[in-house]
């Protein structure tokens, strides 16, 4: 039997992980209990056209958990009604945002892995399967991502993800089929199973026990980049992120904040500062925020002025004071997370800079054409 183990996971590895033939070797496969966790904010009319679809999942072994942040539209009268049996109910008395939310719920949860899905994300029935599979084959793997596209445009990535994601040597976060606004169509180009930096929070499975060895996410963020920041405390603490292309789903986005939001600039401007902060090297970390703060952050809100976004200029030096406003907190939050890495020196890292790259080489994919950057995995 452990012959036959062996020679399906070595025949998996050669032919992309297809779960028939674990299934019929491995049976800690379907072991292994999961919480799938949707965190929900009035988003009572994404609930009611996705919430079917996960609903429908196949794996065996799992149980679906919804947490409302404070919903004033009716989401929780709406489970209450349509699916109190279905799933478990978790409400928030205020919205926490993403990470607040989470971090709130998911002490309430006991599993041997998490999947934290958005509300607007269409699954077919294999995905979990697909993935736990998958993390069966990889035991150092604390978290990953399946292959997400567009629910919009099912035949291009999806901003929040794509096919796994990667950061450059500036910690300006992208991924596989998506570059800043630009998304790939899918001609499956990314099929290889690879170690990445980072795994996208609108459907990311985790490994309980490493998540919560690093801390969990952290409420400061609020929402966006907080999985990055988890999966860089993850690789500080030597687990792995993976991409794992048998599993799909499709993400509609925008959900919560919308793509062209002040409130999502401000974000990801302060948040990629608090990341860097935290998890470098305070040599690196110095180097990387003096970079973004007096030469790149300037350069993109004078891009932004040009293009009569005064409203989301302003906003990118309100996040640089509100980061120094909070320095002392970050400060505390560093000092929980004891190993730091050289950044250049983790998985997913593309060793040059994806701006110049992006806007001086009009570069615009990552494969096809140009590789050359890439750490291969």
């Amino acid at each position: 039997m452990l012959l036959c183990a062996v020679f399906a996971a070595f025949y998996a590895q050669k032919h992309h992980y297809r779960v028939f033939f674990l299934y019929f070797f491995m049976t800690d496969t379907n072991k292994a209990s999961v919480a799938i966790v949707i965190l929900n904010w009035n988003g009572v009319a994404h609930l009611k056209q996705f919430l079917p679809s996960v609903l429908r999942t196949s794996y065996p072994n799992h149980q679906l958990w919804v947490i409302d942040n404070g919903s004033t539209d009716g989401s929780v009268a709406f489970l209450q009604q349509n699916y109190g049996e279905k799933i478990k109910l978790i409400t928030l008395t205020q919205n926490l945002g993403y990470a607040g939310g989470y971090q709130a719920g998911l002490t309430q949860i006991a599993s041997d892995y998490y999947v934290l899905l958005n509300s607007d994300v269409q699954t077919p029935e294999n995905w979990l399967s697909e993935l736990m599979a998958f993390a069966q084959l990889h035991p150092l793997l604390a978290a990953a991502q399946p292959q997400i596209l567009s629910h919009a445009q099912p035949t291009h990535f999806e901003y929040a993800g794509a096919a796994g994601g990667l950061i450059d040597a500036l910690a300006y976060p992208f991924c596989q089929g998506r570059i800043f606004a630009h998304t790939e169509p899918n001609t499956n180009q990314y099929t290889e199973a690879k170690q990445i930096f980072w795994a996208s929070g609108a459907c990311m499975l985790l490994k309980t026990e490493a998540f919560w060895q690093v801390g969990g996410l952290d409420p400061a963020f609020f929402a966006h980049m907080e999985e990055i920041d988890l999966c860089w405390r993850l690789q500080n603490a030597n687990h792995q992120i993976w991409y794992c292309p048998t599993a799909q789903v499709e993400h509609l986005g925008g959900g919560t904040l919308q793509y062209g939001s002040t409130r999502k600039t401000y974000l990801n401007f302060r948040n990629s500062l608090i990341a860097i902060y935290k998890n470098t090297p305070l040599w690196q970390g110095i180097l990387l925020i003096s970079i973004r703060v007096f030469v790149l952050d300037p350069i993109a809100a004078l891009q932004m002025l040009l293009n009569n976004q005064r409203k989301h200029a302003a906003v990118i030096f309100k996040a640089h004071i509100d980061f120094i406003k909070n320095l002392k907190a970050h400060s505390l939050s560093r000092r929980k997370t004891p190993q730091k890495t050289s950044l250049w020196k983790l998985q997913g890292v593309a060793h040059k800079s994806i701006v110049f790259s992006y806007f001086v080489l009009n570069k615009k994919t990552v494969l096809p054409p140009d590789t050359s950057g890439i750490k291969r995995l």
